[in-house]
């Protein structure tokens, strides 16, 4: 599309308010956007993204000389390689208020990816997906803020090789609502008149925007992208003289059963016409903006897990969306978890948990898990691949010991990789910060267990686990000698099957988390039986607390000062000593025959050393000066 300035079609142009950026992408044939005013955040100039040869896109209202914008069809952008991704900035960024933008879109192959976004930096925001439908040669649309997709429950199918217009709206906090229409025909006048968006989403936003962003995902994702449009208001109608604020949440009770809460909309430029109000749960209540210049607003008994939207209609049409809080208890100690809920249900739904991301759901299975000693209730969890993390809290746990035990079954390990690894379950603190982390490693069709502080790992067991067998998992943390442990099948007596020296001692435990990493590292999981205490003999088990399973281990001097670390044992035996840096990267890996470790290529700083004899493993936490 080619935007035409000239006093005749400024003259037939209608006057449009509020435009933070227009680019109609039409340049000369084949030229690349970063010779266009955009730049290049992603991929160098690997596949850069250029337009085509007389591809620009046709929507009646929207392009061409009596179109939405009065702009000639001209070239168009190319998204179908997997490189270069760019972005434009505005003149000033956004930090308040509502986005609105809009462009033209034909997908001729629309593998699963974000496309599209708006953001600052690398804090995106408004995500636009596209993936196969479950009907063949269809696709669909989502929008969500972060980079795991977010799909309406049940998405509306499009087809491909289809010009199709997209409508976005953002409101501008970490909180707000992002909602997406997409329109084959016409551009709606208002965005009341747009109705119910495909899809909305909210959380993960960002509180400043300044840019629009195309990226590449994939070569089999075809894109091409036209008519790029962002307005303060919808398509630049006159702005509203009412404004109002994203909307406050608070609870009017936090119990285990479902309760109802509040919303609160500070508005400004009342008293400057005629306002209905209308909601679609709640009661609609506080000051009168067609008679009181600036007040509240507020919705309420609003049942918890309702979404509320705020329609004003009169001398304004818009609405406000407020995703609904969760007003969920925070879990006394100690707890069990026997998963007592309707099978098919989404664990995040319940009132002990709450769903940390989108994605797909930790569903609720039926039967529980069986392992002797364990008293099974209720029913179960499954989850696999990629999809939402799960948390549940407990009463954030500061000192002495806390212990988390629970069932797990791998029933399937198809589309996972051969030698991928990930953690799937995880203790964390009250914020939801991965700490104490379980994880999963395929080896043929067995896989072994390993723990890790760090997002990926090498302290493994060594024993292999075949499908379908039950695993029961005791994972422990000592505040007072910062030792993360994790024993696996204990019997009385046992000690850890695994440990290890956090680099930073853990501030606080305070929930647990199931987490869904992607199709080819998370296998098909069955969980169950979770019980999080501060003894172990809360859990009927007498287990042996002392990690140093090499008997006489002496790991010295420490600090090291000259470069060599001396690692003995009673027994003498060769070690297999392995080390880590702060971050998880492994430093050094070695088999000591002569009690001696050469560390003199390492930086000064903090390391972790484990030390594995006979089939024994320990670990140190070592200074190197």
């Amino acid at each position: 599309m080619k935007k035409l300035y000239s006093l005749l079609l400024l003259a037939v142009t209608t006057v449009s308010f509020g435009q933070i950026f227009s680019d109609n992408l039409n340049y000369t044939d084949a030229a690349l956007l970063t010779d266009n005013g955009w730049t290049a955040h992603s991929g160098g100039t690997t596949n850069p993204i250029d337009v085509g040869a007389s591809n620009g896109l046709t929507y009646t209202g929207y392009s061409g000389l009596t179109g939405y914008e009065a702009a000639v069809e001209g070239n168009a952008a190319l998204l179908d390689q997997n490189g270069q991704d760019v972005n434009k900035t505005f003149l000033t960024p956004v930090t308040s208020g509502t986005l609105y933008y809009s462009f033209l879109v034909n997908v001729t192959s629309g593998d699963a990816g974000y496309f599209t976004h708006i953001g600052t930096s690398t804090n995106f925001a408004a995500r636009i997906f596209v993936k196969p439908s479950t009907t063949s040669g269809k696709i669909n649309f989502g929008i969500s803020n972060t980079g795991t997709a977010s799909f309406a429950a049940v998405p509306t199918d499009y087809d491909l090789n289809t010009t199709y217009l997209i409508i976005v709206k953002y409101d501008v906090s970490t909180t707000g609502a992002a909602s997406i229409w997409v329109r084959s025909t016409g551009i709606p006048a208002t965005e009341t008149t747009a109705g119910t968006p495909e899809h909305t989403t909210s959380g993960s936003g960002q509180a400043s925007i300044n840019a629009v962003y195309l990226r590449q995902y994939v070569a089999t994702q075809n894109i091409t992208i036209d008519g790029l449009l962002v307005y303060a208001t919808w398509f630049g109608t006159t702005p509203c003289s009412l404004t109002l604020g994203n909307g406050t949440t608070a609870c009017n009770a936090i119990t285990p059963a479902i309760d109802t809460y509040n919303v609160t909309f500070a508005y400004t430029g009342g008293n400057t016409g005629s306002y209905t109000l209308a909601t679609n749960a709640g009661t609609i209540g506080g000051n009168n903006p067609s008679t009181t210049a600036a007040g509240d607003i507020t919705i309420s008994n609003i049942p918890e897990g309702t979404n509320v939207t705020l329609t004003v209609t009169g001398a304004c049409s818009f609405s406000k969306l407020v995703t609904a809080p969760e007003c969920k208890p925070v879990n006394a100690l100690p707890y069990s978890e026997g998963f007592p809920y309707t099978v098919g249900n989404s664990l995040g739904l319940e009132q002990k948990w709450t769903n940390v991301n989108t994605g797909d759901n930790v569903v609720v299975s039926a039967g529980s898990l069986t392992y002797a000693g364990v008293t099974s209730t209720g029913d179960s969890v499954t989850f696999n691949g990629a999809g939402i993390d799960c948390f549940t809290p407990f009463t954030a746990t500061t000192a002495g010991t806390i212990y988390a035990a629970f069932l797990f079954n791998v029933t399937e390990l198809q589309g996972v990789t051969d030698g991928n690894s990930t953690y799937f379950a995880t203790l964390t603190d009250d914020l939801k910060g991965f700490k104490g982390r379980l994880f999963l490693k395929r080896t043929g069709p067995t896989f072994q267990i390993g723990l890790d502080v760090a997002s990926t790992t090498t302290n493994l067991d060594g024993n292999l686990i075949n499908i379908g067998e039950t695993v029961y998992i005791v994972m422990g943390y000592d505040f007072t000698s910062n030792l993360l442990d994790v024993w696996i099948n204990p019997t009385n007596g046992a000690a850890p099957t695994l440990g290890l020296v956090p680099v930073t001692p853990f501030a606080n435990l305070g929930g647990f988390l199931l987490r869904q990493d992607a199709a080819n590292t998370t296998p098909t999981i069955v969980f169950d039986e979770l019980r999080v205490v501060t003894s172990l003999a809360d859990l009927g088990l007498n287990l042996s607390t002392k990690s140093n399973t090499i008997t006489g281990l002496n790991v010295y001097p420490n600090p090291v000062t000259n470069g060599k670390l001396y690692i003995t044992s009673d027994s003498g035996a060769d070690k297999t000593v392995v080390i880590y840096d702060i971050l998880g990267k492994q430093v050094i890996n070695t088999t000591v025959m002569n009690d001696v470790v050469n560390v003199s290529g390492l930086n000064a700083g903090v390391y972790i050393v484990k030390i594995t004899e006979a089939g024994n493993t320990a670990t140190r936490k070592l200074i190197i000066r």
